[in-house]
This record gives structure tokens, sequence and C-alpha cells, in this order.
């Protein structure tokens, strides 16, 4: 006879499945199906909404161009617009 208790110390380190299949918080049974989820799937890259920040696939902002040229920037590197309040 198959032996299927793992205790070791008064704990059970056997796998789960011997003594407890899967089932949900209520004590019903659980079946595996090919999508659990629900929703489009998401298993591709062009599929994903992926975000940085407060920037992602469905709303990209548009690049500014407008703004005033500032005075007095020397050596600028990294632009020499002004696009906020200017009050």
């Amino acid at each position: 006879m198959a032996k299927f208790s793992k205790k070791v110390m008064g704990k059970e380190v056997g796998d789960g499945a011997v003594y407890a299949p899967p089932h949900t918080m209520t004590g019903k049974s659980v079946t595996a199906s090919t999508n659990p989820g629900s929703g489009p799937d998401r298993s591709d890259a062009n599929t994903v909404n992926m975000s940085v920040g407060n920037i992602n696939r469905r709303h990209f902002p548009e690049t500014k161009t407008t703004g005033i040229v500032t005075r007095g920037n020397g050596a600028a590197t990294k632009g020499i617009t002004a696009r906020g309040p200017m009050a």
C-alpha cells in the first residue's frame, strides 16, 4: 500500500495535491480552462498596453511646438524655448 503522508516533525511537507486537491475558498472543486482570464489576449507585444510614467500606447502626448525663444542661453545644450507661464 502506498504511503501518502510525508509528515516531518508533525507537519505535512509533501505535495499539496495529495492531501488538499485544488478548490475554491467555498470548498468547490476547480477545473482548468484554456483561457482563465477575461478580456483580450495579452501574450503578444503588439497587444500589451505598456506604460512608462504618464506615456502609454493608448494616449501618446503630442510634441510641443509653441513657446518663446529665451535670451542669454550661452552654450545651451537642452533647448532655448520656454513653454510655461511667463508671468
